[in-house]
């Protein structure tokens, strides 16, 4: 019987595992899919919200706690794994900035490097971007992660951790309950009995609870990416405008990204799509438009109502924890939000003040 089982493979599942294998437990993950292969694949791996001074404290708090974990973790894996996560710290451009202002408050309270630069420095770290631009903030100390890479290294360090077991394709039917406590898990692949039990499975996390009585207001969101075959160099860092993006990779792809859809758990591309991410990519990088488009794909965000994910014990439940809902940000949040629920399950103290993501009062029992 292990002692966790974690019911998700993504970003979130594999960090919340990797922590309580370190921490000596034994650990079992379920994933209805392919671990890794859902959000947390199919983001872009900036890692700080992409317009932060908007997002309430409990998020920014925990994004600038992840910020600094994020390197030590790349290199913690590559050396581990050999396999790069590829973690950048090259910046990021702000081009089209309607609230500046409230930017550079944020910035002096928070004490980030935020600037308003000019011409001059804009076309010095990024000489093709578009022409023209007079104006934009630079934050020279954000970071983006190779989020496929990164997943592949976490899985390959769980791979190799005797007390950890991954089960893929493996769908849970049901939980058996006894008082306040589950027992064991119906899946596809039979009974499973566990101490404790985690629910990190991004959109599919309101499916799953249902079953254990507790509507978690979580949602698929769609969100449609391209990825440009580009000579390295062209684009050298993170360039934001007008709500669409671009992000390089060590190898010249570059990503642009991304629709924001209500379409439940359709993963369907489309032409529309497909062309509003062209235009926006090649309006940041006009050159761009002269790269050709390697790859078309869409992933499910966890919507949740004001973008705070859940985080803690589910009311009514001894031994059922939740960690979801981190809407755009669940690569962004990952390591701090894992650290702070391990922290609960394993009784230390808390890196952050949970309270702001606990489920009571946030959630309902049906």
């Amino acid at each position: 019987m292990s002692d966790f089982i974690v019911l998700g493979g993504g970003v979130i599942g594999l960090m919340t595992t990797l922590q309580l294998a370190d921490a000596g437990h034994r650990v079992t993950v379920i994933e209805r899919g392919e671990c890794g292969r859902e959000a947390s694949w199919a983001g872009g791996g900036i890692v700080s919200p992409l317009y932060p001074w908007r997002y309430s404290g409990p998020v920014s708090r925990l994004a600038a706690w992840s910020e600094g974990a994020y390197p030590e973790l790349a290199f913690r894996l590559l050396e581990e794994t050999g396999v790069d996560p590829e973690y950048r710290q090259k910046g990021l451009l702000y081009l089209r900035v309607g609230d500046e202002d409230a930017a550079l408050a944020w910035a002096r309270d928070v004490g980030k490097p935020l600037s308003r630069v000019g011409p001059e420095v804009i076309y010095a770290k990024e000489p093709e971007a578009c022409p023209g631009v007079e104006e934009a903030l630079w934050m020279p100390t954000l970071g983006s992660i190779r989020n496929p890479r990164l997943l592949r290294a976490l899985r390959a360090r769980l791979d190799a951790m005797p007390g950890v077991e991954l089960r893929e394709q493996c769908e849970v039917r049901g939980f058996e309950r006894r008082g306040g406590r589950i027992v064991s898990l119906e899946t596809s692949h039979g009974m499973l009995e566990g101490d404790q039990f985690v629910v990190c499975a991004g959109a599919w996390s309101a499916e799953l609870l249902a079953k254990a009585g507790i509507a978690l207001p979580v949602r698929p969101v769609k969100g449609q990416m391209l990825v440009f075959k580009a000579p390295p160099g062209l684009v050298e860092r993170v360039v934001l405008m007008d709500g669409r993006y671009v992000i390089p990779r060590a190898d010249g792809r570059v990503l642009a990204g991304s629709t924001l859809e209500e379409a439940g758990f359709d993963k369907t591309t489309d032409i529309e799509a497909r062309e509003s991410l062209w235009q926006s990519a090649t309006a940041i990088v006009p050159a761009l438009a002269d790269c050709a488009i390697e790859h078309h794909w869409a992933g499910l965000r966890p919507g949740s109502p004001d973008g705070v994910p859940f985080i803690g014990r589910a009311p009514g439940w001894d031994n059922l924890h939740v960690n979801a809902g981190h809407y755009r940000n669940g690569l962004v949040l990952a390591p701090a939000s894992t650290h702070l629920l391990v922290d609960e399950l394993l009784g230390r103290s808390p890196i952050l003040d949970p309270a702001p993501y606990r489920l009571e009062g946030r959630v309902q029992s049906v």
